[in-house]
Formats: C-alpha cells, sequence, structure tokens
C-alpha cells in the first residue's frame, strides 16, 4: 500500500482591516475579514519539512496591511483579486491563490461618523491560477420574513410524521447566497446590488408552497437580472414560527403570536445555473 499526499494548501485566515480614507473632513470606511489560501509545489515542507517554498503566513497578513494602505480596499472583489494574483505572480512554486474576503457594513451618520449596519454580511472569494481566475460574491446573514402567502401541505408521510399540514404560516430565513461570475472584470458594486435587489424581489413577490420553490424562484431571479452572473447557490435555513396555544388563557390565537424557534431548523440547499454556463475554474460553496 503507498501512502501519498493529497491536496493542501495553507494560508492566514480572517486578517482583520479597517481602512479610514481620509478625503478633507469628509471620510470613508471599509471594514475587512481577509483569508489568504496558497497552493502549488509544497510537498517538500510536508514530506520533509523543508520549509523553502513557503512563503510565512505571516508575510500574507503583512502583504494584506500593506496593500490596503497601498491600493486602498475598495470593493472586496476587486481587493481580493489584487491579493490572489500578487501570490501567483510572485511566488513561482505557487499555482493557486484563493482570497476570501468579508465586508461589513456601516452607514454614514456624518463626515467622519458611522454606524455599523448589521443586516448582512457581504463576501467574496476569488480563486487565481495560471488557467485563469474564478470570481465569487455573495451576501450571508441576510434574514427576511414573510409573515403570510406561504404554504405547506401535501407532503410525505410515514409513522413519525407529526407535522400538521398549513396553509398559512410565517416564512422566514437567513440567506446565505454566493454567485459565481462569468468573467473577472465587472462593476462589482453594481453587480452586488442587482444580484441583491433580484433576490428581495423574488421573496416578496413568490407565493410559496415550499422553501425548495422560494429557493429557486431567488436564484432565477438573479440569473435574469444579471446577465455576468453564470450561477448562483443558495442555503436557506428555515427560522421555525410556532404559532402559541393560548387556550388555557380562554384567548384565541388567529396567526399573531408566534414562538420564534431557534434550533433545530430545517435547511435547504441548491444551485441554479444557465445551462450554457462554463464550467467553475474550481470547487466554491456556501
Amino acid at each position: 500500500m503507498a501512502i501519498v499526499l493529497g491536496d493542501n494548501r495553507y494560508g492566514k485566515a480572517e486578517t482583520r482591516l479597517v481602512r479610514v480614507t481620509r478625503d478633507g473632513d469628509s471620510h470613508g470606511l471599509a471594514d475587512v475579514n481577509v483569508s489568504v489560501a496558497l497552493s502549488g509545489d509544497l510537498a517538500a515542507t510536508h514530506l520533509s519539512g523543508d520549509n523553502s517554498g513557503v512563503l510565512p503566513t505571516d508575510t500574507m497578513k503583512n502583504t494584506v496591511y500593506a496593500f490596503a494602505r497601498s491600493h486602498g480596499v475598495g470593493e472586496p472583489e476587486a481587493f481580493a483579486l489584487l491579493l490572489g494574483r500578487h501570490f501567483v505572480d510572485t511566488q513561482p512554486q505557487i499555482t493557486r491563490a484563493r482570497v476570501r474576503i468579508e465586508s461589513y457594513g456601516w452607514e454614514r451618520l456624518g463626515p467622519h461618523s458611522f454606524r455599523r449596519k448589521g443586516d448582512y454580511v457581504r463576501t467574496a472569494q476569488v480563486d487565481v491560477t495560471g488557467d485563469g481566475v474564478q470570481v465569487v460574491s455573495g451576501l450571508k446573514d441576510f434574514v427576511v420574513l414573510n409573515s403570510t402567502d406561504s404554504e405547506f401541505h401535501g407532503f410525505a408521510t410515514d409513522r413519525y410524521t407529526t407535522l400538521p399540514e398549513t396553509t398559512d404560516r410565517i416564512l422566514a430565513t437567513a440567506v446565505d447566497a454566493r454567485w459565481r461570475h462569468l468573467s473577472d472584470a465587472a462593476d462589482w458594486a453594481e453587480s452586488f446590488e442587482g444580484a441583491k435587489g433580484a433576490l428581495v424581489n423574488a421573496f416578496v413577490t413568490t407565493y410559496s408552497y415550499a422553501l425548495q420553490q422560494t429557493l429557486y424562484s431567488m436564484g432565477s431571479r438573479v440569473l435574469e437580472h444579471c446577465p455576468e452572473i453564470a450561477e448562483i447557490r443558495l442555503a436557506l435555513p428555515n427560522k421555525h414560527h410556532y404559532l402559541v396555544d393560548l387556550s388555557a388563557f380562554d384567548l384565541e390565537n388567529p396567526g399573531e403570536v408566534f414562538i420564534a424557534g431557534d434550533r433545530p431548523y430545517g435547511l435547504i440547499e441548491g444551485t441554479v445555473t444557465r445551462d450554457d454556463a462554463p464550467p467553475a475554474l474550481a470547487e466554491w460553496h456556501p
């Protein structure tokens, strides 16, 4: 039996960075979390401890900070592309650089005053190789809720099924969506807002008989409105809301008072893609 080294990579995870852009009295703010992973001809360090091809992860961290100072941060996709290309171009033993960025939003309150926006986290993942570049944008922790226009019935049952059918329920989820771009050149800000708007529009306007149906509607709407996107993957946890039984207090509850469940929860995942989309350069997932 032979024992061989499989796929491997290494890097610096979660480099926290806040970049203040000072333009007179009016300041800008970028708040990101950057993770870098490199792979390539790295067998020697695993098999014999030869580190001659290992760029220290501390160097990766320093590069993130230095590039933030010299180039600014801007859109997360653009910053990730800049970093990924740097590591592949400057390290001959590295054949792939993956850069993941979480971007945290801030709302302007004044020329140099801000309030953290916590309604979602914007994400970006860039893979740079000698064969090409892949850009994946997205968002996570985007909580949305419909108080009606959702049903769930006609489902399969067995001896363990206790869930009653319903023709009116709350439908709520925390959207985790990632979408793969057709190229590495786009107006990243415009594309992100367009995709987010399409997700919201589909959630609001879809009369849902299942969260799976809502997922497909959301993914389809993004592809219909964003021609620069090849495919989209969504993970939608079903944030259950249970009607409270108030009969012990001689009170009716006509769909007004609910318990917001925590766990366990249903988790619906799926991919919506163009049938002519080119294959992905690298694996990606929510």
